[in-house]
């Protein structure tokens, strides 16, 4: 048996099973892809799937920052102080 049978080509999922959405910008905090994205992503054709993954770095600064602990999580504005 060849190992190309067990070979894909297609676009593996940029997943890192850090699954939570963040509230704001409805993408998972984990992979930066949208719900619609996420769930749509094995009938997706390889291009689609490029398009995605080409703008997943670009979408990190849309995420919110996790509020900290300890006191700059206590004054709400977020800075230490």
């Amino acid at each position: 048996m060849s190992d190309r049978v067990w070979q894909r080509d297609e676009i593996e999922s940029p997943c890192i099973r850090l699954c939570v959405v963040d509230p704001g910008s409805r993408l998972c905090m984990g992979c930066f892809r949208s719900i619609d994205e996420i769930s749509g992503w094995s009938a997706m054709t390889a291009e689609a799937r490029r398009e995605i993954m080409a703008e997943l770095p670009g979408r990190a600064g849309r995420i919110r920052p996790v509020r900290r602990g300890g006191r700059s999580g206590r004054r709400g504005d977020g800075q230490a102080g």
